[in-house]
C-alpha cells in the first residue's frame, strides 16, 4: 500500500507571517479598542449630549425626528415603525453626525496630545555616540606620547 502524503500550500506559510506581523497584530488591537471605543461615545451622545441639546432646542428628542413617507402617521418612531410605516429617520442621521464629531473631536486632540509628545521627545538632548575605534586608539596613543613625556 502507497502512502499518500498532503503538501501544505507555499502561501499558508506566507499568510501565517502576514498574520504574525506587528501591525497586523496592532491593527487588530486597535479595532477592538475601538468598538469599546464605541460604546463610549455612544452612551455620551445618547446619555449626555442629547438631553443639553434637548434643552437647548425645546426639549426636541432627536432620535425621535422623522418623516413618515408612506403609512399611518404616528407621534412617534416606534410607534411608526410599529403600524408598519416608511420613514426617512432624520433625527437618527443627526445622532450619528454628533457621535462621529464627537469621536473627531476626541481622535483631534489625541492626535494633537501624541504629537505634542513626539516633539518633546525629539528635542531631549540624545546620549552622544560612543567614540569610534580610531578615536579610541588616537586617545591611547595621546596618553602614551604624554606620559613618555612626563618620564623624560
Amino acid at each position: 500500500m502507497r502512502e499518500i502524503r498532503l503538501q501544505k500550500p507555499g502561501w499558508i506559510g506566507d499568510f501565517q507571517a502576514f498574520i504574525m506581523r506587528g501591525n497586523v497584530v496592532d491593527l487588530a488591537v486597535g479595532i477592538i479598542i475601538g468598538a469599546a471605543f464605541t460604546s463610549i461615545v455612544q452612551s455620551l451622545v445618547k446619555d449626555v449630549f442629547n438631553p443639553v441639546i434637548g434643552l437647548l432646542t425645546g426639549g426636541v428628542d432627536f432620535s425621535d425626528l422623522f418623516l413618515t413617507i408612506k403609512g399611518p402617521k404616528e407621534a412617534s418612531l416606534a410607534a411608526a415603525k410599529t403600524a408598519g410605516a416608511v420613514t426617512i429617520n432624520y433625527g437618527l442621521f443627526l445622532n450619528a453626525v454628533i457621535q462621529f464629531l464627537i469621536v473627531a473631536f476626541v481622535v483631534f486632540w489625541l492626535v494633537r496630545a501624541m504629537q505634542k509628545f513626539m516633539r518633546k521627545q525629539e528635542e531631549a538632548p540624545a546620549e552622544p555616540p560612543p567614540p569610534s575605534q580610531s578615536e579610541v586608539l588616537l586617545g591611547e596613543i595621546r596618553d602614551l606620547l604624554k606620559s613618555q613625556a612626563h618620564s623624560a
